[in-house]
């Protein structure tokens, strides 16, 4: 048991944790006098974990309002309700930096699949897709597909309005944004192929700038989807620019995470060191399995381009297989013009072969076989019966080629049809995990299994990535300390967002909190049986309240929109 310290070190340490120090005091002992506010919550008696990567140290913490008050040696009469803490390690709440929670925490404001590991803040807007500002070319036809598909209403066409719905709703966690690039250029030019001439690079700009004055945290590009992938890099530096001059992050789904991974690493950097822009690289990996060779020289061009000056991060989910929709395998060329073009060139037996061919070489090199592409979730019932099944199995059923049946689905789907890749390999994802210049990024969502997703069988990141962590690559593996893996999973993804008053353990911060067996804690999701919650997360509060107690989820609903600034 440490000993315990004067109360001047100890708010000295806790003064410097608020501004951003290393750590905080790794003990403390002073008692909060009789005179001392009343605190609305103690939590009392446990091992505290302050975010910053220090050790683990014994203390209480009042919470009063929607802060921390104070931390020390705190009695029970002064508080209107007592936690008791003994036996679980005390953090920041988990803040998930890439996430595509946009639509679905409007069905799932619970957000359960996230609350139970102890997720109290998402960042969405991933990937170049956000859900605002929606408008422009098609927003009628889109608006109508997100009610179809995941049943959101879209009642709103710039972000402001999209966060007066966040907030209408009652969210049970916090909620920040990004605004996507595909989106902006969808919403100015639709699919077309071609570079934006200078007035409508304009009229993106002043969309970008426009959400970003409305709170949005910055950027991010999706440069594997359409229409991102017909942008050229000079896009995405001048836009990277506008977010610079704002302070805020430009997040990259890169152009390509296999075959020329390290040429999409190096535009990635390039653009951040030309922008002058905060970096996040999305769910770094090397998917398939004539790729795997290139996660460390990947990891290199990161830490080298780190030490030069370039302000870059990653992050990686922990798991050694993708999630996307099943038209990624597609060339670019055959989505130009929107599904109706796609769908009149897969009508054409000369481009339907060209397409097929493509789409034959792509899989070949990412994940490797069809067998290792199992689909996750369909739109209409007469596929129901396919979900969990992969490509291989599926084509024999049907009697058709594997590269075909890829093409059928997204026909009979109107390419709706998402699937799990597997693609990475294990060793490789403890690499990326364990390297100091990467945090935890779920690439998942908040939902629950009930109304559309009951059927589904998604990807398990998104019930048990922050579980997974701490239980088996922390716990188990031991790839890195306790202290550490809440490090990736706090205060450095808080610093990377933006995020001033959350991430750490002190005094004037934000009652996030997430109170955790460490010797327990584990994911219980599966890819086989990925609806499952987590376990070992005994208590979360967001904002000062109790969004799980004793393991489960309250009906409160205290989350709040996080804006820029």
């Amino acid at each position: 048991m440490p000993k315990r310290i004067s109360r001047r070190s100890f708010l000295a340490g806790s003064a410097a944790a608020a501004l951003g120090g290393s750590a905080l005091s790794r003990t403390a002992d002073a008692a909060v006098k009789a005179a001392a506010p009343r605190f609305d919550i103690l939590i009392q008696g446990g091992m505290l974990l302050d975010g910053t990567g220090a050790a683990a140290f014994p203390a209480d913490i009042g919470i009063r309002g929607d802060r921390i008050e104070a931390i020390g040696t705190i009695g029970p009469e002064q508080a209107g309700k007592v936690i008791q803490a003994a036996g679980l390690h005390v953090s920041p709440g988990f803040i998930d930096i890439h996430t595509h929670s946009d639509g679905l925490i409007l069905v799932y404001p619970g957000a359960d699949s996230r609350v139970r590991q102890g997720v109290t803040t998402e960042l969405a807007g991933n990937c170049g897709g956000s859900a605002a500002p929606l408008a422009g070319v098609d927003v009628k036809e889109r608006s109508a597909r997100m009610l179809e598909e995941d049943g959101v209403r879209a009642e709103w066409s710039d972000t402001a309005g999209y966060f007066a719905c966040l907030e209408k709703a009652g969210l049970a966690i916090n909620q920040a944004l990004l605004t996507g690039h595909n989106t902006l250029r969808q919403n100015a030019i639709g699919m077309a192929d071609r570079d934006l001439s200078a007035d409508e690079m304009k009229g993106v700009v002043y969309e970008l700038e426009k959400a970003l004055d409305q709170g949005s945290m910055g950027l991010s590009s999706g440069l594997e989807y359409l229409p991102g992938s017909y942008a050229p890099p000079g896009e995405l530096t001048a836009l990277a620019q506008v977010v610079a001059r704002h302070g805020g992050l430009y997040a990259t789904h890169m152009r390509d995470e296999g075959e020329h991974l390290l040429e999409a690493v190096s535009e990635a950097l390039a653009t951040a060191k030309a922008s002058g822009v905060r970096l996040e690289i999305s769910h770094l990996k090397a998917a398939g399995r004539p790729n795997w060779d290139k996660q460390q020289p990947a990891l290199d061009l990161i830490a080298s381009a780190r030490a030069r000056g370039v302000q870059v991060l990653a992050d990686a989910y922990p798991y050694p297989a993708y999630s996307t929709g099943l038209p990624i395998y597609l060339p670019a060329w055959a989505g130009e013009g929107g599904e109706s073009a796609l769908y009149a060139r897969l009508a054409d037996k000369s481009q339907r072969e060209r397409i097929r061919e493509a789409v034959k070489q792509q899989i070949a090199l990412d994940p490797g076989e069809f067998s290792l592409i199992v689909i996750a979730k369909v739109w209409s019932d007469k596929n129901r019966d396919l979900i969990g099944k992969n490509l291989q199995q599926i084509a024999d059923s049907r009697g058709v080629e594997p590269a075909e049946l890829v093409l059928q689905l997204i026909e009979e789907e109107q390419s709706k049809v998402d699937m799990i890749g597997f693609g990475m390999r294990p060793e490789n994802v403890e690499m990326v995990l364990s390297h100091p210049l990467v945090m935890l990024g779920s690439d998942g969502y908040s939902i629950a299994p009930t109304g559309k997703m009951a059927g589904a069988r998604p990807h398990p990141r998104s019930y048990g990535a922050f579980a997974r962590l701490l239980g088996y690559y922390c716990r188990e593996r031991k790839l890195f300390d306790l202290p550490a893996a809440v490090r990736k999973i706090t205060s450095m993804p808080a610093d990377q967002i933006g995020l001033k008053d959350r991430g750490r353990l002190a005094r004037g911060m934000a009652a996030d909190l997430v109170l955790f067996d460490a010797a327990t804690v584990v994911d219980t999701a599966t890819f086989d049986d990925p609806q499952r919650y987590a376990k070992g997360v005994e208590y979360v509060l967001v904002n000062g309240a109790l969004a799980v107690e004793r393991g489960q989820s309250t009906p409160a609903r205290a989350g709040r929109v996080i804006r820029r600034g």
